[in-house]
């Protein structure tokens, strides 16, 4: 892991990217989905629904941040960052495929995150190698 800029770069990027996605849906959950043509409205219980996977997500890119700065973190890191955005990426390609095609920042979001999740399982291998390469 020491020695791989690769690594350490996917998972600086895809953590921030969940880290200000989480923060902005836990804090500014009504401005977040207003940009995507949803309305939460004052629904508190639907806002509380959706703030709390805001901290999940804000938690995650977190973690995804540590481990490229803390070896003994790195593998759990990368494994995150590949099941967080791999599993919203399919989840909306799934919903596409039942529900229909949302507006235009949804689908750019899909594309998005498949390439994040893709781009952390390329980390993910790269990672195993590199721990060969060092035993």
């Amino acid at each position: 892991m020491k020695n791989s800029k690769v690594l350490k770069t996917i998972l600086i990027l895809s953590g921030i990217l969940a880290s200000v996605i989480g923060a902005t849906i836990l804090f500014a959950p009504v401005a977040f989905y207003a940009t995507n043509n949803i309305e939460l409205g004052g629904n508190i219980n639907l806002l509380n629904e959706i703030r709390a996977p805001g901290a999940a997500l804000l938690a995650s890119g977190i973690l995804i941040i540590s481990g490229a700065f803390v070896d003994k973190l790195a593998f759990t890191s990368v494994v995150v960052s590949t099941l967080l955005y791999l599993s919203y990426g399919l989840s909306r390609v799934m919903s596409i495929a039942i529900d229909g095609m949302p507006v235009e920042g949804l689908v750019q979001a899909t594309i998005s995150e498949i390439i994040i999740g893709l781009a952390s399982i390329f980390a993910l291998v790269r990672y195993l190698q590199n721990q060969k390469e060092s035993s």
